[in-house]
């Protein structure tokens, strides 16, 4: 039995029995490498399920950026989740966003997500009408054209270094667990960054930001934003100007960084949502490295851990106090 007919057999059974209200999940988009939230209310609906390589979005986001919605509903939700969106899940219960018993944890091992961009840069910005993923390499056609692709080369960015790519926590697995995975080196980008010179670290951050329309994209998919009225919103008082001056726009993304510092679990939804190819991830994990060293902590592995900025021990590095 195949990961696709394993995980709907199980949520036909979740709704059938009335273990859940609804089931959120992924269906099939309307384009080729493309997948959609699907709401699964019926077991017919429940046949229109899928996991594979499309499926990047984070929809733990559903718990927060909709609790209200949800909780009015009073519905009990069955959630499909990867390494990364586990990890939201233990964030979102330990900040109250979830409450444990209206959820049902239903988990799969995930080879990673493919980034569209990393495709089309291969095929020349030409138009897949085709897809298919075999494990080890991904065949994409269109017109004019046939391709096949080493996987490995057009994995998402927050992918390639995963250590974590089976849930976590859950209340049902889906097909067989991959284990923590060794990576040669997990923050091996933000290290060469940081290599760098400070001339050099500035250009490459305009030429990223710089790029930045302030569509909030990055902002809207991420689990961890649910501030009822975010910081870029508010107008008494005003923190940063709505212009798409490169000062504005730096002052945004670094804020937003600092706000999900010890709570982004690099899961790189807000980098695949982003309409203008930013490589978010390399803030997002600048910030996650130095939790780590820090504090010794990754974001939602451990479910009894606080979040490190809601923690205190006193042996914590503290040479950022000064005197």
């Amino acid at each position: 039995m195949n990961i696709q007919q394993e995980l709907r057999d199980a949520a036909r059974k979740l709704l059938a029995e009335g273990g859940v209200d609804q089931i959120i999940g992924w269906s099939s988009g309307s384009l080729p490498m493309s997948s959609t939230p699907l709401f699964a209310a019926t077991k017919e609906e429940a046949d229109d399920l899928i996991f594979d390589a499309t499926c990047g979005s984070n929809l733990t986001v559903y718990f927060t950026k909709d609790r209200r919605q949800i909780a009015r509903d009073g519905k009990k939700s069955g959630v499909v989740v990867k390494g990364c969106d586990a990890r939201s899940i233990v964030l979102n219960l330990k900040e109250n966003q979830i409450k444990r018993d209206d959820v049902v944890i239903i988990g799969v091992p995930c080879d990673g997500i493919i980034d569209r961009s990393k495709v089309e840069d291969k095929t020349g910005g030409r138009e897949v009408l085709e897809f298919s993923d075999n494990g080890k390499n991904i065949s994409v056609k269109g017109r004019g054209f046939d391709i096949d692709i080493p996987r490995t080369e057009v994995l998402s960015d927050s992918c390639i270094s995963c250590v974590h790519p089976d849930a976590g926590m859950s209340d049902i697995f889906i097909g067989e667990p991959r284990g923590e995975q060794k990576t040669k080196d997990q923050y091996l980008s933000v290290e060469q960054f940081e290599e760098l010179s400070a001339e050099e670290r500035w250009e490459r951050t305009k030429q990223e930001y710089s790029k930045c329309i302030r569509c909030y994209a990055c902002r809207n998919v991420c689990p961890s934003c649910y501030c009822n009225e975010c910081f870029v919103d508010q107008n008494d008082p005003q923190w940063i100007g709505k212009t798409l001056d490169l000062s504005d726009t730096i002052i945004f993304h670094v804020i937003r960084n600092l706000h999900v510092a010890g709570r982004c679990v690099e899961c790189g939804s807000c980098e695949r949502a982003c309409p203008m190819d930013i490589r978010l991830l390399l803030l997002n994990r600048k910030v996650a490295k130095e939790v780590a060293e820090r504090f010794g902590m990754e974001t939602g592995v451990d479910p009894d851990a606080k979040p490190a900025m809601s923690d205190f021990r006193e042996g914590e590095k503290q040479d950022f106090i000064m005197g």
